[in-house]
């Protein structure tokens, strides 16, 4: 099958890949503007750039066409609790975290420490939301965290508090708070 019959029966394999590799690249670039940006400033500036590309997402939407996109189920009042904490957790508290332990380390062991996000938001389904889960999965989720305890490790013990690292681990515990609590919203249009 040729690339592009791929892309219109898959779109939305398409979209992830790609939302992987622009996730993949916004760390070391992330990095790179810490240089001349201060961390809290450069979180706010990343999410406003985020604001920005969805309003002109919808924009463009409405705009072509002509109203006959689906219709999305519209949040409602009760809604609003954990949109806000979501909001509060993943729009806010995890970018800024994130940021914070960028400027403290190298781009690579912060990528690594990503991989974090994955394994808290399961842990979060699985012991709060009570999700069901299997020991193939937990086995899967123990071995990325060991993976990226190898992989981060620096080759020697050190009796000093690894705070970098803690920062981006809360981050991503901040993102693990939001995708649990933005799943109560999830019919909703996501724009």
């Amino acid at each position: 099958m040729n690339q592009s019959r791929f892309a219109q029966r898959s779109p939305g394999v398409v979209y992830a890949l790609l939302a992987a590799v622009l996730f993949g690249v916004s760390t070391p670039i992330a990095k790179l503007l810490l240089g001349e940006i201060p961390a809290v400033l450069l979180a706010g500036l990343l999410y406003l750039g985020s604001g920005i590309g969805l309003g002109m997402w919808l924009f463009c939407r409405r705009l072509f066409s002509g109203g006959r996109h689906p219709k999305e189920t519209s949040l409602r009042a009760s809604n609003l609790p954990w949109l806000s904490l979501a909001i509060l957790s993943g729009g806010l508290l995890g970018p800024v975290l994130l940021m914070i332990g960028l400027a403290r380390t190298t781009a690579a062991n912060a990528s690594l420490l990503l991989n974090l996000e994955g394994v808290f938001t399961a842990g979060l389904a699985w012991f709060v939301f009570r999700e069901n889960f299997d020991r193939r999965i937990a086995a899967g989720m123990i071995l990325i965290t060991l993976g990226g305890a190898l992989l981060t490790w620096s080759g020697h013990l050190q009796l000093r508090v690894p705070w970098a690292d803690l920062t981006i681990a809360a981050a991503c515990l901040c993102w693990a708070i939001d995708n649990n609590f933005t799943r109560n919203v999830s019919a909703g249009d996501p724009i």
